[in-house]
């Protein structure tokens, strides 16, 4: 592949710049990697190892990614040569440290890959975001040592994770799940079923959330690590409106032995791992929705300089041009509240208002950029000779996964309580 791997990018930098280089990664600079004594950063400013990993995510979304769009969304099916060239770029294993195998860089390094990814396809842009921001995110922050030194390794080079939360029961009230861990001895017995589980056909490892006593309610639920060959069986691929070749599967645990040893963090203490961790991946879906509405924006903007009516450009029309700068302006206000988002999530900040507000606002201005994007180009548009249509059916999903909008608004009206009733 010609696209040069970017954590092989990073580990040259790194060897030939000597501490002062090292030293600026860490810190912030302007996108030209460049900082003034005594400035304040923005929220534009990126560290050297961020400059690089965009620019590379930018080249392989084009040249790799772009060629597979419409075949892979017709067939519903991720191509493989995309997957292996995620692993192949070390975007699968973004913050997973060196010694295990990743890139070893930033949050917000992950978050502008899934940005730069969905500006050509929110599918494979979903896959990556799950892979970091979610999976690899749990093994991280809970997992014992064993456990990180065997998996992680697996999931930064040829392995795809999932996320197995949500039940038919138990959507935005995911604690409502029904399926269960009994103890046997070494082991334990799981049965149950789960639905809308993102990257499942192509998954090897599964972090599944059972509960091992139901009297306890919540308090019951615990994170299972399972591998395929434990029994997971693919009871449904889904076939959906849009991001179409992201797979969304039912699974089913027919009473599958899964080793104690499997078990991921403390018995008890799921519900407070999936919290936790679906609060950092709606910065993750709000940096995809993001991308696709900047994809969907670069896409339709062109064309209206392109084509000419009544003898000028449409784009040179005044009721043009403030729709267009109408949404540009959403765009970047859905930016800047997601790169806040992820710069207070690495900085230890409370960061879940702002994670919800940032999915939220990216989710609707995804749709309104999509929809005016099929606008702008008229009847071409509505066919599927170009892409404009495609963003339009991938753009719903952001409103749905990882907690509906309901559920952000609700969360941040619980937090302004907080703040304001006395």
């Amino acid at each position: 592949m010609s696209v040069p791997r970017f954590a092989s990018l990073v580990s040259r930098s790194r060897g030939a710049a000597a501490p002062a280089l090292r030293n600026a990664a860490r810190s912030f600079s302007t996108t030209n990697a460049i900082r003034s004594a005594g400035s304040i950063p923005s929220l534009h400013t990126f560290t050297e190892e961020e400059v690089m990993l965009r620019e590379a995510v930018a080249k392989f979304a084009t040249e790799v990614v772009g060629p597979k769009v419409r075949e892979m969304d017709e067939n519903e099916m991720m191509d493989r040569f995309v997957i292996d060239g995620l692993f192949q770029q070390g975007l699968m294993g973004i913050e997973t440290p060196a010694e295990l195998n990743g890139s070893g860089t930033s949050f917000t390094a992950a978050i502008l890959t899934v940005e730069e990814l969905a500006k050509v396809d929110p599918s494979v842009s979903v896959m990556c975001d799950v892979q970091n921001t979610l999976v690899n995110t749990v093994f991280t922050k809970y997992a014992n040592a064993a456990q990180k030194e065997k998996y992680l390794p697996k999931l930064a080079t040829d392995t795809i994770g999932c996320f197995c939360l949500s039940e038919a029961g138990s959507g935005s009230d995911a604690f409502a799940l029904q399926t269960k861990a009994e103890k046997q001895g070494d082991y334990y017995i799981l049965s149950g079923t789960k639905m809308w589980i993102t990257n499942s056909y192509e998954a090897g490892i599964f972090l599944v959330f059972a509960n091992v006593d139901p009297s306890k309610g919540y308090k019951g639920i615990t994170c299972f690590i399972v591998e395929k060959d434990m029994g997971v069986e693919i009871a449904k691929k889904e076939k959906k409106l849009g991001i179409r070749a992201s797979s969304t599967c039912a699974l089913s645990f027919d009473d599958i032995k899964v080793p104690a040893s499997n078990v991921l963090g403390q018995i008890g203490q799921g519900y407070k791992y999936a919290i936790e961790i679906l609060n950092e991946g709606r910065i993750g879906i709000a940096a995809q929705m993001l991308g696709l509405a900047q994809g969907a924006f670069d896409l339709a903007v062109p064309y209206t300089f392109d084509r000419k009516q009544f003898g000028q450009a449409i784009g040179d029309f005044q009721g043009m041009q403030h729709q267009y700068a109408q949404i540009a302006v959403e765009i970047e206000a859905a930016r800047l509240l997601t790169y806040n988002a992820a710069r207070m999530k690495e900085q230890g900040k409370s960061f879940v208002k702002e994670a919800a507000m940032a999915k939220l606002y990216a989710s609707q201005v995804a749709e309104r950029a999509a929809s005016k994007a099929v606008e702008w180009m008229g009847g071409v548009a509505f066919t599927r000779d170009l892409l404009a249509e495609k963003f339009y059916r991938d753009c719903k999903i952001g409103a749905i996964y990882e907690g509906t909008s309901n559920i952000q608004l609700q969360t941040i009206a619980k937090i302004l309580k907080t703040q304001y009733a006395k």
